[in-house]
């Protein structure tokens, strides 16, 4: 039998595993619960009632949280000449395209958002095999194929995330910081939750929200009531 510290064993028994709790309860209760030094991230793994396999049915968006992640995120602007100027001055952290495209083609990935115009998805179509298991593939449907690069560098600084459901049915996404208040937890939450209801294709059948579980890293997952959501 695997050994629990007692420090886990003392969150563990804070977190009643027969019990749904409200979004509000479970945005502090997530902060009690908290076991590591660090701000560690606070993340919802939300279990839909869809097919992946079905084209119409394999989720995916994007939302801007009204708090931020808390994270400071890294962008990759993959652009002609004429670009680069608008997105160094947007804040991006690195701008280029085809020493990029080499780096990335050696196993380069230290990046959290790839944006790219849709001048060069030619060019960088063949690192689909490298960017996609990694959500980094630069898509028209998330805003990051655009000629607008300075303006999709600013949403992801702003705190846009991008969301995509899993071969299991489930997504999972970072939403804040175990730092943040109650509050903001509970409120980038429920933005991410309306964007997912948001996106329910016509298709699915039966319950929509099956699970809802939110969790802050190496911290016991909290069950939240799916039945307090409108879907």
């Amino acid at each position: 039998m695997a050994f629990i510290p007692k420090k886990r064993k003392a969150v563990n028994a804070k977190v009643d595993a027969n019990k749904a709790y409200s979004l509000k309860d479970a945005s502090a209760l997530v902060k009690e619960v908290n076991t590591t030094k660090f701000d560690a991230s606070v993340d919802l793994h939300i279990r839909l009632g869809v097919d992946p396999k079905k084209a119409d049915q394999a989720i995916r968006g994007t939302v801007t949280l009204p708090h931020g992640t808390g994270k400071t995120k890294r962008v990759l602007v993959l652009c002609g000449p004429d670009q680069e100027a608008a997105a160094k001055g947007a804040g991006a952290d690195f701008v280029g395209l085809d020493e990029f495209v080499q780096k990335i083609e050696g196993g380069w990935t230290d990046v959290d958002v790839i944006v790219a115009t849709p001048a060069v998805m030619p060019k960088i179509g063949r690192l689909g095999k490298i960017l996609g298991p990694r959500n980094l593939m630069p898509n028209p449907k998330t805003g990051t194929v655009t000629n607008d690069v300075a303006a999709a560098v600013n949403e992801v600084k702003g705190g846009k995330i991008a969301f995509k459901v899993d071969k299991a049915g489930i997504i999972h996404a970072s939403i804040g910081r175990v730092s943040f208040a109650p509050d903001k937890i509970a409120a980038n939450s429920q933005e991410l939750i309306n964007a997912i209801i948001k996106a329910k294709p016509a298709t699915a059948k039966g319950t929509y929200l099956k699970g809802l579980t939110m969790a802050a890293t190496m911290s016991p997952g909290i069950a939240i009531d799916t039945k307090s959501f409108v879907h």
